[in-house]
């Protein structure tokens, strides 16, 4: 009979082609899968290759974990780490040789979608785009006036210091899906900042020590 079944092994992505699908470098997305996923390091679900001089070359990313980096770090970049992975599969096709090949294969299925459900919700979560928030929101969070806030926004180049009136992100800002610009009830133009955007003012008010 002829194996019909490709390997069973999980598909992993590594640092460098998701440094370069992100268009960083790859000792940046190197520094950060360490700071992200330690635990996962340490238990073997995201494994280092090293260079002869024992420094880490790669780390071998599984799936949920890649999702969960870009959803962090580089979220406008998801669709195209979606097209990544649809590729990858389409390339490896996983077909039983046999009846109790395929009931295997469906319970490590099973298993899979249970043990990623929480990281899932996870990513949901965090690229919800109706979940938006207010600088007196975050501000709240870390005792912080939205004046306050928003004085140490401007000085990171968040908002566009061209317009007055009123408080503009600059369109970095929003290609990065940090924040959005919506209009009130009353038809004015309000900044408001995505799960993304929270997470990156957390990082840079602890960079700054300012919290």
């Amino acid at each position: 009979m002829n194996q019909l079944m490709t390997s069973n092994q999980p598909l992993t992505m590594n640092s460098g082609e998701l440094a370069e699908l992100l268009c960083i470098e790859r000792k940046e997305a190197n520094r950060k899968i360490r700071d992200m996923f330690q635990p996962e390091i340490e238990g073997g679900i995201i494994s280092p290759t090293f260079r002869p001089n024992g420094q880490v070359d790669f780390y071998m990313l599984p799936e949920i974990e890649s999702t969960m980096f870009v959803g962090k770090w580089h979220t406008p970049f998801l669709r195209k780490l979606s097209e990544y992975w649809v590729s990858r599969k389409d390339k490896q096709p996983r077909i039983p040789a046999n009846f109790a090949e395929a009931l295997q294969l469906a319970a490590d299925q099973a298993k899979a979608l249970e043990l990623a459900a929480p990281k899932v919700a996870f990513v949901d979560n965090l690229v919800n785009r109706d979940n938006l928030l207010t600088a007196t929101q975050i501000g709240q969070k870390h005792k912080l006036s939205a004046i306050k806030l928003n004085r140490i926004l401007a000085e990171l180049n968040v908002y566009n210091g061209n317009v007055k009136r009123s408080k503009v992100f600059k369109q970095w800002f929003i290609d990065k899906g940090y924040g959005e610009m919506k209009k009130t009830e009353l038809g004015y133009d309000q900044p408001l900042f995505t799960n993304a955007g929270e997470i990156w003012i957390n990082e840079q008010l602890h960079s700054e020590g300012i919290v």
